[in-house]
């Protein structure tokens, strides 16, 4: 029988789980002496890892940092980072990562809408750093974080220094609920600006034992894992599973995406697994360096991001086998919401084949294909993909207009849209709003569109995204001047505005732009104006 309350209700259970960083503390009993982090001609046993995670975690505890706090790290992939999000969870704090190529100004705005108390900041950094310093008073320590670094000096201290003055000391975890935050997701709106996805212990706790079902089965510490993608974001995710089942996890020696480089490290590492996103899946196959490389140790080539073009798919098939999985998932969803597994990518164009399926539900998930009133669509009816379960996020911070928009009866609207078919399938066919996905990142043309209003000679300007066979989509501007403005010109005013992969492909300037009879301009009236001037077919820019 079930135990009930004196007062005849159900015993309240409590909402305490565990912090996400005591599987380090596992992965140290258990597995001391194997590797968890390589990096380079540098590598850390599980041992190691537990106490440098330690060491960062005290020396952060004695500089204010506790439950709650918020910790932004702009930072390319180095041990040090690696460390960051470990030591933030071990203390009960938020890791706010942000994309290391973004502008100065744009980590500003993350640092301030955060409430970041501190900030670690790669050394290759400075003036990100010192902006920082100047616009945000709420952040009260900089420090430096000092591995592969230019020859640079700011902030209160280095990391490493930190770190070495606490080394020794063991920093129990933080107690924590279901609910409470670890992770500051951050994924633009539609307007350009970042929204913080808010991640908790509890959520997570769920994301890992999923992934590890769906993505990675039968994954032990046996497994090995190369970083292709920043931590700060899919990559990160990814890593914590390879970290939960105690996996070694390989870091590229440097920034740069070298190809051949990580061919290399997979056949020295024996690497069995890697989360990547189309286009560099494609990069990676397409290279001559494939072939010269043994990968037979590979079982999990995992992409998401973006759709695949089924020639790449096949080709990729052709040189790793049966190895690539798909899933389809947002930040705020960490992932969770399809998978398409390497048994249902047929490298033959069989007739039971499905082609530009995303995949189906993943494990304890469920996905709704619904109209604009909420209600549900037969098989093959196209509305919003929507979705329910244990890995949907807490809500974005500080932001109730968006939750109020992201969330409806519970379900939370992806914003894209798509239909399912009779056995559970779900295909993508487009998108609610106006962005794009390019190289896997996504690109909000309104963002842009401001930027390039800034310039003197601009009246107005219509930012769309086209499809590419490299990149998936790049972006177009089409733009209507008060006076000449030449191509490249515009291309170099803006790129100072913005990260380079950002930037539109092509600039087109037009007289007038086409618009409804709102006075709108409709982004496929601008397409389909395009199109009827030859600029784009079917594949994208002519």
């Amino acid at each position: 029988m079930t135990a009930h309350h004196p007062e005849g209700g159900l015993a309240r259970c409590s909402n305490r789980v565990m912090n996400l960083a005591h599987v380090l503390r596992q992965n140290a009993r258990r597995f001391a002496d194997r590797h968890g982090l390589v990096w380079g001609e540098r590598s850390w046993t599980w041992l190691e890892v537990e106490r440098e995670v330690n060491a960062l975690a005290a020396a952060l505890q004695a500089r204010g940092l506790g439950k709650g706090d918020r910790l932004i790290v702009h930072s390319k992939n180095t041990a040090q980072m690696f460390f960051s999000l470990f030591a933030a969870f071990r203390l009960g704090a938020v890791w706010v990562p942000t994309n290391f190529r973004l502008m100065p100004e744009e980590v500003i705005y993350l640092a301030e809408f955060s409430g970041a108390k501190g900030f670690l900041c790669h050394g290759d950094y400075p003036d990100h750093a010192a902006s920082v310093a100047q616009n945000v008073p709420g952040v009260e320590f900089i420090w430096r974080l000092d591995e592969q670094a230019r020859d640079t000096r700011f902030g209160e201290a280095d990391v490493s220094g930190r770190m070495a003055a606490f080394r020794g000391r063991t920093v129990p975890d933080a107690p924590v609920e279901h609910n409470d935050p670890c992770w500051f997701f951050f994924t633009s709106g539609t307007t350009g600006r970042s929204k913080a996805a808010v991640l908790t212990h509890g959520q997570m706790a769920f994301v890992l034992t999923n992934h590890l079902c769906d993505l990675l089965p039968g994954a032990t510490e046996a497994d090995s894992s190369l970083v292709v993608a920043p931590l700060s974001h899919g990559a990160g995710v990814h890593q914590l599973n390879i970290v939960a089942r105690g996996a070694t996890t390989i870091l590229l020696p440097t920034e740069k995406f070298d190809i051949e480089e990580a061919w290399r490290l997979v056949e020295k590492h024996r690497v069995t697994n890697l989360f990547t996103v189309p286009t560099i899946l494609k990069m990676l196959v397409e290279h001559p360096s494939v072939d010269r490389f043994d990968h037979s140790s590979l079982r999990s080539v995992i992409y998401a991001g973006a759709p695949m073009y089924r020639e790449d798919q096949k080709f990729a098939l052709a040189k790793l086998g049966p190895v690539i999985t798909q899933y389809f998932g947002l930040g705020e969803v960490t992932g969770n919401i399809t998978v398409l597994p390497p048994a249902l990518h047929d490298p033959e164009d069989r007739a039971n084949t499905k082609f530009g399926t995303c995949g189906f539900e993943r494990t304890g998930m469920q996905v709704s294909i619904q109209n604009d009133a909420g209600e549900e669509l037969k098989p093959f009816e196209t509305g919003e993909i929507c979705v329910i379960g244990p890995a949907v996020f807490a809500g974005y911070y500080n932001n109730p207009e968006a939750n109020a928009k992201a969330f409806r009866d519970g379900w939370f609207r992806t914003g894209d849209l798509g239909h399912m078919d009779e056995q559970g399938f779900v295909y993508i066919t487009g998108r609610a709003s106006d962005m794009y996905i390019s190289g896997g990142s996504n690109i909000y043309p309104r963002e842009i569109e401001e930027k390039i209003l800034t310039h003197p000679a601009l009246v107005e300007v219509a930012v769309l995204g086209v499809p590419d066979k490299l990149w998936g989509e790049v972006g177009v501007a089409v733009c209507v001047t008060r006076e000449p403005v030449e191509e490249a010109a515009l291309a170099e005013f803006l790129s100072s505005k913005i990260p380079r992969y950002k930037l539109p492909k092509r600039f087109f300037f037009w007289e007038a732009l086409p618009k409804s009879g709102y006075g709108k301009v409709p982004k496929r009236l601008v397409k389909d104006e395009l199109v009827a001037r030859g600029l784009i077919d079917g594949d994208g820019l002519v």
